[in-house]
């Protein structure tokens, strides 16, 4: 696999955290609205990758729109590091006029980089992402891992330091996504990434995380913080892996057992 070299330079052992909470909380309308988040706090150091689990409607995304600065806490403090943070959605969100290479693109135009290099970028991250060929294709002629493919290409060439992901392979079937697990984790290590990635799968968390925030029932609230120590690279399949992601998913349910009961 062809590896991009880190666009950045690594950051010190005591370097502030590229990414953090600080007692957040996000209500969505006037009193009485949809309280999503309550007082949560964590913070992300750099290189780490980092899992949001939790049940549908817990706040997960709500987290990713605000470290991504789609959206302002009610209360608490956001820090983000890099100002640019990538984002990548579980749709593609590719834009249907434009060819690959012009979605892949799309970052460096914006930023006003030149056409020669612009090529050149793109044409280093289509090899990373397996689509050489594919330049001229449209997302329409595309299937949906090629197109989750062209959005992570198009993630990278924003060239952040934090890529925020937002349950991105959720809708691609389990061959596929176990492929593109070893891909990401391979990119992640390669340009010493921090990760922040959504999901409610058990077994994703653990084979991709070095830690894993549980968040509870909506108003989200962290509640287990939970270190992966498992070797790498992994397998969901493991008897390792499965006995973790067994315990997470005990925890997770006694929360929604909890919650329900209150």
């Amino acid at each position: 696999m062809t590896l991009l070299a880190p666009p950045f330079a690594p950051r010190p052992a005591d370097a502030p955290p590229m990414a953090a909470l600080d007692g957040v909380s996000k209500r969505y309308g006037r009193i009485g609205g949809v309280l999503a988040l309550a007082n949560v706090s964590f913070a992300v150091p750099a290189g780490q990758f980092l899992c949001l689990l939790g049940p549908s409607g817990c706040g997960k995304s709500t987290v990713l729109s605000l470290l991504a600065g789609l959206e302002h806490p009610t209360t608490g403090r956001v820090i983000v590091a890099d100002p640019r943070p990538a984002l990548m959605f579980q749709d593609a969100t590719l834009f249907p006029w434009l060819t690959v290479a012009e979605n892949i693109a799309f970052p460096l135009r914006i930023r006003r980089v030149g056409r020669a290099e612009q090529r050149a970028r793109v044409a280093e991250l289509l090899r990373l992402v397996h689509l050489e060929g594919f330049e001229q294709r449209r997302p329409h002629e595309l299937s949906g891992g090629m197109r989750q493919r062209v959005a992570l290409a198009r993630a990278l060439a924003q060239e952040s330091a934090l890529l925020l992901m937002d349950e991105p392979f959720g809708s691609l079937d389990a061959l596929l996504r176990a492929r593109l697990h070893d891909e990401l984790e391979e990119l992640w290590q390669a340009r010493r990434l921090t990760i922040v990635f959504v999901t409610h799968d058990v077994r994703e968390a653990v084979r991709l995380a070095d830690r894993v925030l549980v968040f509870t029932p909506r108003p989200g609230r962290i509640a287990a913080d939970i270190a992966i120590d498992l070797p790498r690279p992994r397998r969901t399949e493991a008897p390792a892996c499965a006995e973790v992601a067994a315990a997470i998913a005990a925890h997770l349910r006694l929360e929604i057992t909890d919650d329900d009961h209150a």
